[in-house]
């Protein structure tokens, strides 16, 4: 299955879920402060059935402003947020990038895309996952890097948890990562200490990178 589907996949059962909770709350407020189907169907515009359906969990149409609005008609304040959960989809400019990369390993170096991290539950997974005799390198490949410290920060819970020997972060060879990199200057030389071309230098002679650092092809 690819990372788009899952990530279909993953975003459709969540909603689904969110929408049962949330129906379940309307109607436990609903009857708890004595409120008819259609009193609130009413109060909300839409007819009876619609409203029991949403309570129900099964109007996956249900828009967020009407979910708000039947919450605060039965005494309650809807709040929604994002937070970073499974592996994002793809897109062709970060395929290629992670394509060019491979091309330069050494056919003696083993690659895998898109593994899982070795945690239950847990629905991250690397871009890649390169390993030798005795070493593993998570590999991660951004087309368009942009917040350096929320980059960094991922990166290094990923290290944590992930088992591996370091990082290697592969980003294109394009005007955007330049400023990139001239804006972060050397705060991120600590996490990636081993030079982009010494890294591709000692994985095209099928070696350890030595240590995580920050490729640029």
């Amino acid at each position: 299955m690819s990372t788009r589907e899952r990530a279909l996949d993953r975003g459709t059962a969540r909603g689904r879920r969110s929408l049962d909770e949330i129906g379940r709350e309307i109607r436990s407020a609903r009857l708890d402060r004595s409120l008819s189907l259609s009193t609130v169907g009413e109060a909300a515009g839409i007819s009876q059935s619609t409203l029991s359906r949403i309570e129900r969990g099964l109007a996956p149409a249900a828009s967020l402003m009407l979910l708000s609005r039947l919450g605060a008609i039965v005494g309650l304040d809807l709040a929604i947020r994002a937070y970073p959960g499974g592996q994002p989809i793809r897109d062709a400019a970060q395929v290629a990038l992670l394509g060019r990369f491979r091309r330069r390993l050494h056919p003696t170096i083993k690659w895998r895309g898109e593994v899982p991290l070795p945690i239950a539950g847990d629905q991250r997974a690397w871009d890649g996952l390169i390993s030798g005799t005795g070493w593993r390198f998570g590999v991660e490949a951004e087309s368009s890097p942009r917040d350096a410290q929320a980059l960094a920060r991922r990166l290094a819970l990923k290290r944590r948890d992930g088992v591996v020997d370091g990082v290697l972060l592969v980003l294109p060879a394009t005007r955007r990562t330049r400023a990139f990199l001239a804006a972060v200057g050397d705060s991120m030389s600590g996490a990636f200490p081993v030079p982009g071309r010494r890294v591709l230098e000692l994985l095209g002679a099928g070696v350890s990178p030595g240590g995580s650092g920050i490729v640029v092809i």
